[in-house]
């Protein structure tokens, strides 16, 4: 983030008259920080990506059915397309391509003889453990660094700027 007192010095954006420069400061480095950790998310995501030769869409298909396996639960075409809020079809032409690329195998349900169970093969269970995996224990090991009171700060924070999204300039959704 760029300091506010540089591109808003009006403060006609970002309210600040109740904040001393030394507490401004200090938040132009929690969004500086903010915006590092999205930049660095963004480039392991890409490198897991290309990595296993997956689009985004194709990750998170692979890491729900892998979740699936992992719960002991059967995993449907229509359990992945409710999970990536996409259409059927949509889905279909995903699964064939992952199929094709040898990342998942399907397999008559066994207890719904019109449908179908999805897994994922070995070699890319294997992939996304060596890859996705390791990153994500990586930064369970930086979240369990921290107190329990930070955690809960920093969680609260988290889910306060998420609900940013929806808001309109009035503060109102």
């Amino acid at each position: 983030m760029i300091d506010p007192r540089l591109i808003d010095p009006a403060a006609e954006l970002v309210r600040r008259d109740h904040l001393a420069d030394g507490e401004v400061d200090e938040i132009v480095e929690l969004m500086t920080a903010l915006r590092a950790w999205h930049g660095a998310a963004e480039r392991m995501s890409a490198a897991s990506r290309r990595y296993m030769n997956l689009n985004q869409n194709d990750m998170r298909a692979v890491r729900f059915l892998i979740a699936a396996e992992n719960a002991g639960q059967v995993a449907t075409a229509r359990a992945v397309a409710d999970h990536l809020g996409i259409s059927t079809a949509a889905t279909t032409k995903m699964l064939d391509r992952l199929e094709r690329g040898g990342h998942i195998i399907r397999r008559p349900h066994p207890a719904d003889r019109r449908s179908i169970v999805l897994q994922v093969t070995p070699s890319t269970r294997q992939a996304a453990r060596e890859g996705v995996g390791r990153l994500h224990a990586r930064r369970f090991d930086v979240a369990a660094r921290m107190s329990s009171a930070d955690r809960r700060v920093v969680t609260g924070f988290l889910r306060d700027l998420a609900a940013t999204e929806g808001e309109t300039a009035g503060g109102e959704e």
